[in-house]
């Protein structure tokens, strides 16, 4: 009796969904999914200086929907700015207009963006398979899968694509539903116009999956006879095409992308460069690349999944459930076409961007939406086995049963406990005094600095810095080759004994304020990591970081660490910032006496 009561608490014993069933399995879900978002919210508010990785780069320049003086004649900020989705511009800015600050919004808009995933997960797993612990598994999966990684969390354009594409394959298998056009259609052809407005590459995903359901399997491969599939094909493509134009035809003043011929040469794409690719190891570059790699981690269920999944397809007598499931082919469609683009991506190598955000993202879905199927129907022909009278040993089936649901609930709720979980990637900020001195300074500051600590200079202080190694994306030489000379040109002026090249570099960019590394004074030849001033990074600027060790080895002192008494403003017990005007005013005869002073 007891294992009856479990088996329908799992399984409705009809095709017909009981509404209480489906109550509790979506508010269980919409729970769950609230619970990661809190976990996440107690990570971004537990403190006053935290700041999402990414959003360093694809949020602080928000601010200036609040204050439009902010990082004036910024390259970096113009930069990022260019580069975001219009979509994505403009939700923040709508927060904005209400008056809420771009960071804060990226911190609260994870837990939405994860409640609307998990809406639409639920309904599209009820589209695989009517039951309504089918939608709990897939979204509880999915959403471990989405805090596992930072995707979500980061509030960025790509944490978009999930709800948005979930959408689409929702609105897509239920074009049975009538009338047509409003429930299955009309919502279609929104969802890729949203995706092309938020996380266009996606839309390559959604355009391929169209055109391969227009090909069914009938004992042989053949074209739809259903007219709905086509008008979906077409009308869908003519949005896509249109959404996708603007990005076609954009003319970028930051050039197009970079060449793979010209990646090749940059130290920036292998290991320890700052967007490392090539890597050596085939294994390691064609599946577990970060960037060029096919597959990603996921939660365990997940990782076995498909393989359940295709041997209940096979062995359907032992599975009966699996009769109850529906529209799984769309599950292979994506992958394929996920696997197409991210080969063409390796093909045309950066004019897609990366090839990993196509296959990557879609197996993070993919096999959440398998275990949704698998799962039910696995533990459903595992009931059945217990509840068979003619069989011996009856009372050690049922409990073997029992056991089994236990140690599956078990591992669907405990398995983030194996990783970092929730892996958010926020950051921080180690020195509030120096966020503050910077922050009272004029909105039109520039720093220089080689510090990491620059890499939240903008997002905390809300003022420009030359260059930093979190804002160096290399794909576009337009933007990275201005960067680069920045950066070598502030590597050879940091080391260089000469104070007049201090001074013309100062005076080139207009800085104000220059932020260096007590370890700088400490033990001013660059070295590999140990200081959070000189690490692996600045390695790849050749020849002149080799030069700035030899010239230290030879003795020469830099000019900056002369003048460090002299022209310091604000100082702590890692970073010291000093005054530009001071460097400027200063004389060789005095940068010596105060060096002889020292």
């Amino acid at each position: 009796m007891l294992v009856k009561r479990w088996h329908l608490l799992f399984i409705p014993a009809t095709d017909t969904v009981p509404k209480r069933h489906l109550i509790f399995w979506f508010s269980l879900s919409l729970t769950f999914a609230a619970v990661f978002g809190i976990m996440g919210l107690q990570q971004a508010f537990s403190d006053t200086y935290v700041v999402q990785d990414d959003a360093r780069q694809h949020v602080f320049w928000m601010q200036r929907f609040l204050d439009p003086t902010l990082f004036p004649n910024d390259l970096i900020a113009d930069y990022f700015q260019s580069i975001a989705p219009s979509g994505y511009r403009a939700i923040y800015g709508l927060a904005a207009s209400i008056g809420i600050n771009p960071m804060l919004f990226n911190k609260l808009l994870p837990i939405l963006l994860t409640l609307a995933t998990t809406v639409f997960c639920f309904g599209l797993c009820l589209e695989l398979l009517a039951v309504p612990f089918a939608g709990f598994v897939g979204s509880l999966l999915l959403n471990q899968n989405l805090w596992l990684h930072d995707d979500v969390v980061s509030g960025t354009a790509r944490g978009f694509m999930y709800p948005i594409f979930l959408a689409f394959l929702y609105f897509l298998l239920r074009r049975e539903a009538k009338p047509f056009l409003w429930k299955s259609l009309i919502p279609c052809l929104v969802t890729i116009a949203l995706q092309g407005l938020f996380y266009p590459h996606y839309v390559f995903i959604m355009s391929g999956t169209l055109i391969l359901r227009l090909l069914v399997w009938n004992g042989r491969l053949q074209l739809s006879s259903d007219r709905r599939d086509y008008l979906l094909c077409i009308l869908g493509l003519a949005v896509a095409c249109g959404v996708m134009l603007p990005y076609a035809l954009d003319v970028s003043e930051y050039g197009g992308p970079l060449s793979v011929s010209l990646a090749r040469t940059m130290p920036e794409f292998y290991k320890g460069g700052r967007s490392d690719f090539f890597d050596p190891d085939v294994w390691q570059f064609w599946l577990s690349g970060k960037r060029s790699g096919a597959l990603i981690w996921v939660m365990p269920l997940c990782l076995v999944a498909p393989a359940l999944l295709l041997a209940e397809l096979k062995w359907r007598d032992r599975f009966p459930l699996i009769g109850r499931s529906r529209h799984l082919v769309v599950l292979v469609q994506v992958e394929l076409v996920s696997l197409a683009m991210f080969f063409a991506a390796h093909a045309v190598l950066f004019r897609l961007y990366l090839p990993a955000r196509y296959s990557q993202n879609s197996l993070i879905i993919l096999t959440a939406l398998a275990a949704a199927v698998a799962v039910p129907v696995g533990l459903d022909a595992l009931f059945r086995w217990a509840e068979q009278p003619q069989l011996s040993r009856t009372r050690l089936r049922r409990s073997s049963a029992i056991a089994a649901a236990i140690l599956l609930s078990a591992l669907l709720l405990l398995s983030p406990i194996a990783y970092q979980f929730p892996n958010t990637r926020y950051k921080s900020g180690d020195f509030p005094g120096l966020y503050r001195f910077f922050a009272n300074q004029p909105k039109d500051t520039l720093i220089a600095a080689l510090s990491s600590e620059a890499d939240d200079i903008p997002s905390f202080a809300q003022r420009s810095v030359l260059v930093t190694r979190e804002h160096s994306v290399p794909y576009q030489m337009g933007y990275y080759g201005q960067l680069r000379q920045r950066i070598t040109e502030q590597l050879q002026a940091e080391y260089s004994p000469d104070l007049a090249e201090v001074q013309r570099f100062i005076q080139a960019y207009g800085i104000d304020f220059w932020l260096i590394d007590r370890a700088y004074l400490r033990t001013p030849a660059p070295r590999k990591g140990g200081d959070r001033l000189l690490n692996e990074w600045v390695r790849q600027f050749q020849p002149v970081y080799d030069q700035a060790v030899q010239s230290v080895a030879r003795g020469n002192t830099p000019a900056l660490t002369r003048l460090v008494d002299r022209c310091t403003r604000f100082k702590n017990k890692k970073l010291v910032v000093l005054n530009t005007s001071c460097i400027m005013e200063a004389s060789a005869k005095q940068a010596d006496k105060a060096d002889q002073e020292s």
